[in-house]
C-alpha cells in the first residue's frame, strides 16, 4: 500500500472540513483513492436523500455506477443491506450469495465482479449512506484494507455532517438534496459532452472534472454553465 498516498488522502479529506469543498468531486476523490490504494477494482458511494431513499452519488467508473443503480432499481444487494442495518457487509465470494441477492449477483458477475465490501457511512446512530468496494475476483480481503476503507468512509461522513447546526437533520437533508441536484446536472453535462465529442460517459466526466479543477470551478457550477451555454468555456466546448 502506498503510505504516502494514504497520508495525502486523509489530508485532502480533512481539508474539506474547513473549505468550501465540492461534494461531488470530493466523493469521486474518495472512490478513486479506494481503488488506487486498497486494491479494489471499483468503488461507489450511495447517499440517502431527504426521504431516506438511496441515490448513487459517486462511482469510480461508469460500469459500477450502473451496477449501483441496478441495486437500487431492484431493491436488493449488499450496499442496501449495509445502509439499512448500519453494519458492514463483507462478501468474499458473491457466488455463495445467489439465493440472498439473485438478481444482484447475476448482474455483478456480468459486470466482472466476484466479491464486495459494503461499509456504512455513519456517525453514531445516524447512517447517511454506504461506501462500496467491488473486486474482480473472489477470495479473502487484505485484513488491513477493510479498516482503512471504513476509516475513509468515517472521514467522509464527518465531512458531510460538518455544517450541522442546532437543526442538524434539516441542515443535513438540505445539504444532501443540494448534492443530489448537483449530481443530476453533472450527469446531464456528461451526456451532452459525450455526445458532442463522441466519447464515453467516463471520459466526459474526466474532461469536466479536469476542466473544473484547472479553472478552480465547482464541478456543479461548471456543469450548469455547460448545459445552459451561458459561458464560452474555451477548451471545453471546442
Amino acid at each position: 500500500m502506498n503510505q504516502r498516498l494514504l497520508a495525502k488522502t486523509f489530508v485532502e479529506l480533512a481539508d474539506s472540513l474547513v473549505a468550501d469543498f465540492d461534494l461531488i468531486d470530493f466523493l469521486r476523490l474518495l472512490t478513486d483513492r479506494c481503488v488506487g490504494m486498497l486494491g479494489a477494482s471499483a468503488a461507489g458511494v450511495l447517499l440517502a436523500d431527504r426521504d431516506g431513499e438511496l441515490r448513487v452519488m459517486a462511482a469510480s467508473d461508469e460500469q459500477v455506477r450502473l451496477l449501483e443503480l441496478f441495486q437500487l432499481q431492484n431493491d436488493e444487494g449488499p450496499c442496501l443491506d449495509c445502509f439499512r442495518t448500519g453494519a458492514p457487509v463483507i462478501v468474499a465470494n458473491l457466488s455463495g450469495e445467489a439465493d440472498r441477492w439473485p438478481r444482484f449477483v447475476a448482474a455483478a458477475h456480468r459486470s466482472g465482479f466476484g466479491s464486495v465490501q459494503a461499509l456504512p457511512m455513519r456517525l453514531r446512530d445516524e447512517v447517511v449512506g454506504a461506501l462500496n468496494l467491488f473486486h474482480a475476483t473472489p477470495g479473502p480481503f487484505d485484513p488491513d484494507a477493510t479498516p482503512l476503507a471504513q476509516a475513509l468512509a468515517d472521514v467522509a461522513t464527518i465531512s458531510l455532517l460538518q455544517q450541522r447546526t442546532t437543526h442538524r437533520s434539516t441542515a443535513l437533508n438540505e445539504q444532501l438534496q443540494s448534492a443530489l441536484n448537483s449530481r443530476v446536472l453533472i450527469e446531464q453535462a456528461k451526456g451532452k459532452l459525450a455526445e458532442r465529442r463522441g466519447i464515453d460517459m467516463e471520459q466526459a466526466f474526466t474532461a469536466l472534472r479536469g476542466y473544473a479543477r484547472a479553472h478552480n470551478r465547482r464541478l456543479s457550477d461548471l456543469a450548469r454553465a455547460f448545459i445552459d451555454d451561458s459561458e464560452p468555456l474555451p477548451g471545453l466546448r471546442s
